[in-house]
């Protein structure tokens, strides 16, 4: 290099991890809706909400989970096991919501969609009277 030369300074892009924090809230609120005297939430931490129901007679004497909403790398993931226990639930369900399935009772989204997150809540309360019809939980 020589006198009155700059050298070019070349900056790398950074990854970070997206701010999946609306995504999250929004299904996080969905899945606390069935908190309470039957679901307990553990862990509940920031990133990782989970649904469990007591055992039962009729699961064995194991505990019930029942969801959860996690937020990794990509996207933020929403299980719901009533679907994966009575895969039928999802009989009717928009090909945008299937689209968003990961496996068989897992739901991943990177952005707010009211309207899915509306179909979501839907089939979140089928699943829990599911699950109670069929005393999974009490």
């Amino acid at each position: 290099m020589t006198q009155g030369q700059s050298r070019k300074v070349v900056h790398m892009p950074t990854k970070t991890k997206p701010d999946f924090s609306a995504v999250q809230a929004r299904l996080r609120a969905i899945m606390q809706k069935y908190q309470g005297s039957c679901l307990q939430a553990n862990p509940d931490k920031p990133d990782n909400y989970v649904l469990i129901g007591p055992p039962t007679e009729r699961s064995m004497g194991k505990e019930v989970w029942f969801g959860a909403v996690r937020t990794g790398k990509s996207y933020v993931s929403y299980h719901l096991m009533p679907v994966y226990a009575f895969p039928e639930l999802l009989e009717g369900i928009s090909p945008a919501l299937k689209k968003r399935m990961q496996g068989k009772s897992c739901f991943n989204f990177k952005q707010v969609d009211e309207k899915l997150f509306r179909e979501l809540a839907e089939l979140t309360a089928k699943g829990y009277n599911r699950f109670k019809k069929e005393k999974l939980i009490l």
